[in-house]
């Protein structure tokens, strides 16, 4: 299970917890208008506990790789995280929330743990920022830690460097109030996770 269909599970549990917003010491390269804009997107953002995604991923360890769909509903501090892999059609599905986190479609018996992130490394072996990225796929800094954030010409985050991890927003959905991305990439030699985001939700 290392192999590609375990990148998958780093793609899909990216990030289930959600929490209560909270500033970061940032370094930028952005204007004070940028600035303003992003902290008033993390104010909004931030408060909003129900959402969902809906799109494409792939990830890699280095040495092997995964593709597949994705869906992602956050209802609160509860979520649940569904991955199929396109050839062999294996579902995969991670529920969890402040009460713990339970892994199906691994084998005969469902897996365990405190959170998301002990869950897949139990697994897999892998060691991912679970928690970070449910901010870091919004284009929000997640809370509590410094973060070096630049803006693009469109006035949106373009990179975000946190806790050792690189995220690259190639593309935003510029028209929705308040915009969200289209595309999140995020690194940690040798380590990748691509999420390509078809389609949000916000609210209940």
């Amino acid at each position: 299970m290392r192999g590609a269909f375990a990148c998958m599970l780093i793609a899909g549990g990216a990030g289930l917890l959600l929490a209560a917003c909270a500033p970061v010491q940032v370094r930028h390269s952005g204007t004070a208008a940028q600035l303003a804009a992003q902290a008033a997107r993390e104010r909004l953002l931030g408060a909003q506990p129900d959402w969902s995604i809906a799109g494409r991923f792939a990830a890699s360890d280095g040495h092997h790789g995964g593709s597949g769909s994705l869906e992602w509903l956050q209802a609160g501090l509860e979520y649940r995280f569904t991955l199929r892999a396109p050839i062999t059609g294996k579902t995969l599905q991670l529920d969890g929330g402040p009460g713990g986190a339970v892994l199906r479609g691994v084998g005969k018996h469902a897996l365990s743990g405190e959170d998301a992130k002990d869950v897949l490394n139990a697994e897999f072996g892998w060691d991912v920022p679970v928690a970070d990225l449910a901010w870091w796929v919004r284009g929000l800094r997640a809370p509590g830690r410094p973060a070096v954030l630049t803006f693009g010409a469109n006035g949106l985050p373009a990179t975000l460097d946190q806790d050792g991890w690189h995220v690259d927003y190639r593309a935003w959905y510029a028209e929705r109030d308040p915009p969200l991305p289209r595309t999140v990439y995020a690194s940690r030699d040798p380590f990748t996770v691509r999420v390509l985001i078809e389609r949000w939700g916000t609210g209940r």
